[in-house]
Parts: structure tokens; C-alpha cells; sequence
């Protein structure tokens, strides 16, 4: 899933469960990933512009509640950006900065109303050849939840899931007798040094930021956030943007729904939803937060 994976069980069948949750990791990463061949998003993907292809229940969900956001009013979330992913690649070892005309043919691929839901058959159809979608901003915070659900009728009380930063608790961490403690990245500083912490139980921590996935080219820095409108690395004040929800997939949503805007726009928009809610650390290393939480500040 391209991240450090770390899940952490209080049970007395805890080896048991933890085999049956990275086969469960294995089996999503083979559905929902846009970097394998063979995936079955792949398998979408391929056949845009030919025909529609029918999926598995869970990625159809997937894509369905995708196509839902990325067409919201002013989202800056988009299921069909993948042909500017694959044109900038920042992240990986071949990234690089795509030709402005590059960059003008991919925008021409990422309609997100190009994408074609049969829910009779289950089935996707990209209505222009050269499309494809990248579930990245929303995969791993809907495995999480899958997770924590087979986790629950496996009876756990106690439970940390980090599929590489993304963070869902169940209960109390029962070695402390308290919430979990999760930490938020100091953008600024070394990796493990949090600008604050967050007392969590029984909800998701998501945090999107410009200061780890990044390309240095042409004296200039790119990170790897792309703005659905220019396709270029977005503009703006923001370095990270953390959302705590009860559902890990609802801050996958709304991290990326809300990433680009003001940090006053956020907190508005936030603070009108029910059951998120936000931290946002800026470019000058302010910090922002919403009304329903209560950080600890360590800077």
C-alpha cells in the first residue's frame, strides 16, 4: 500500500487476528491499488474508453461514494485525477515535472462525470479512453473501517490501526487506562516530532500534508497534492491538515474535499458537518482547530 503498516491488537488471540487482518490488507491492496497491473481498479482502468467492467461490491462502493465528492461544489477531491498522478509520479522513483502540454492532456482525462455506475451489474465504465481513477485519497481510510468492523466481531476492545498515518482506535489503549494518545507531525521538524497531540477513543485521526512526498527539480520544490483545476501542485497556506472522524474514511474524504481551501474556510465548512472535526497547521506555523477539540500543544 506504498506506507508502514502497524496494527496493534489487545486480545488473547492477538497473532491469530493480526494474520487474518494482513490477509485482509493483501486482499484490499489487490482491489483498490492504481500502482499494480493487476489490480482490479487496473482492470477499470484499462478498459476506459472500451467497455464497462463489473467489480467487486466494495470497490464499486468505493468508486460510487468517490464520484459523489469529487462532483460536491468546491471539492478539491477527484477520483479521476490519475492521469496527472502518472504525469508528475511524485513519490516514486521516476517522478518528474510534466510539459504544459503534458499537463493540458491529462486535465482533458479527469471529468469525474466520465465516470459511467451500473449498480444493477456492479459495474464501472470510463467513458474516455486514457482515463483512470486513483482511489489514493480514499483507500486506505475505507480499509481501515473494514478493518476495525471485522475487528469488532472478533470481539477487540482495545485497537490501534496506522496504515501509514491514517489512524483508527478502538476503545482505550488498555495499557494506560486512557485514550489514545495520537500525535500531529511538526511539519518543520524531524519525523516523530509532533506539534501537538490528540486524546482519541473510538474515532479516526487523517492527515494530509505537503511536507513529506515532494519533488526538487529545477531549484524549485513540488509536493505531491495536485490541484484538480491547473494540475499543478496546489496553492497553498496550508502544510498539513489533520480531520478526526468517526468513520477513517469520512477524514479521507474531507482532508482532501478541504485541502487548498483558507484555514477560516475550513473551520467554517467543518464546524457546519456533523461528526468531523479539523486541525490545520499553516505555512507560517499557525495553528487552527475546531470548536470539538481539545489539543495538547507541545510547541
Amino acid at each position: 500500500m506504498g506506507a508502514t503498516i502497524t496494527i496493534s491488537i489487545s486480545h488473547g488471540e492477538a497473532d491469530r487476528l493480526l494474520d487474518d487482518v494482513f490477509l485482509l490488507l493483501h486482499l484490499y491492496e489487490k482491489r483498490f491499488s492504481a500502482n499494480d497491473e493487476t489490480s482490479e481498479l487496473m482492470q477499470v482502468n484499462k478498459a476506459a474508453g472500451k467497455n464497462p467492467v463489473s467489480v467487486h461490491p466494495d470497490l464499486f462502493e468505493l468508486i460510487k461514494l468517490g464520484k459523489k465528492h469529487s462532483l460536491a461544489s468546491q471539492s478539491h477531491l477527484n477520483i479521476a485525477i490519475g492521469p496527472l498522478v502518472k504525469a508528475w509520479r511524485i513519490g516514486f522513483f521516476d517522478a518528474r515535472v510534466p510539459s504544459p502540454e503534458e499537463i493540458e492532456q491529462a486535465l482533458l482525462l479527469t471529468d469525474p462525470s466520465c465516470i459511467e455506475l451500473d449498480s444493477k451489474t456492479s459495474s464501472v465504465y470510463l467513458t474516455k479512453t486514457g482515463m483512470s481513477l486513483d482511489l489514493g485519497a480514499l483507500a486506505k481510510g475505507y480499509i481501515a473501517d473494514r478493518i476495525a468492523e471485522f475487528l469488532h466481531g472478533e470481539e477487540v476492545t482495545s485497537a490501534l490501526i496506522n496504515l501509514g498515518g491514517n489512524i483508527l482506535t478502538i476503545g482505550i489503549n488498555e495499557q494506560t487506562h486512557r485514550p489514545w494518545r495520537i500525535g500531529i507531525q511538526h511539519p518543520r521538524l524531524p519525523r516523530g516530532t509532533n506539534v501537538a497531540v490528540l486524546p482519541i477513543k473510538n474515532q479516526s485521526v487523517v492527515t494530509s500534508g505537503i511536507y513529506e512526498r515532494k519533488l526538487q527539480a529545477n531549484g524549485k520544490t513540488y509536493h505531491h497534492i495536485l490541484d484538480r483545476d491547473t494540475g499543478y501542485p496546489i496553492d497553498t497556506q496550508l502544510t498539513s491538515l489533520t480531520v478526526v472522524s468517526n468513520q477513517s474514511i469520512d477524514g479521507e474524504i474531507w482532508t482532501t474535499r478541504l485541502f487548498g481551501e483558507s484555514p477560516q474556510s475550513i473551520l467554517e465548512q467543518v464546524e457546519k458537518e456533523t461528526g468531523i472535526d479539523a486541525l490545520i497547521v499553516t505555512e507560517n506555523n499557525h495553528i487552527h482547530y475546531s470548536s470539538g477539540l481539545i489539543p495538547e500543544f507541545l510547541f
